[in-house]
């Protein structure tokens, strides 16, 4: 038997989740959350619907997100509906996706000021 850190948790579409998740695992959200997720790799569905604030190393968001996400690499599919902040350090956007809220690209060290920094030059893709 070997020991990984392979595992994968799904909340399938029947699903509804009060409360925060943290998980060290990649997870899969196809059902409805109303709290916060942390996470090493999210991948959300297009029925999914999450209330509350995202944080995970990679994020691949189909559905709708209530809530601030924050990514290292982060991909808006183009069915997603985000209403929240979006602080990533590489961004794809596919074309069709709806985002209400701001992007900023994360700082590699925490800033006392919450103005943007516009010497940065964040990559940002947009995908057909």
């Amino acid at each position: 038997m070997s020991k990984g850190n392979s595992t994968f948790s799904v909340l399938g579409s029947d699903l509804s989740i009060k409360g925060d998740i943290k998980a060290s695992a990649d997870l899969h959200i196809d059902g409805s959350v109303e709290g916060d997720i942390a996470c090493s790799s999210l991948v959300q569905g297009e029925t999914s619907v999450v209330t509350g604030a995202i944080k995970a190393e990679t994020a691949r968001l189909a559905g709708t997100v209530n809530g601030s996400i924050t990514a290292r690499e982060l991909v808006i599919l183009k069915t997603a509906k985000i209403n929240g902040d979006v602080f990533y350090d590489a961004l794809t956007i596919e074309q069709g996706a709806q985002v209400e809220g701001r992007f900023a690209h994360r700082d590699t060290k925490p800033s006392l000021s919450a103005a943007p920094q516009p010497a940065k030059q964040p990559e940002l893709s947009v995908a057909n």
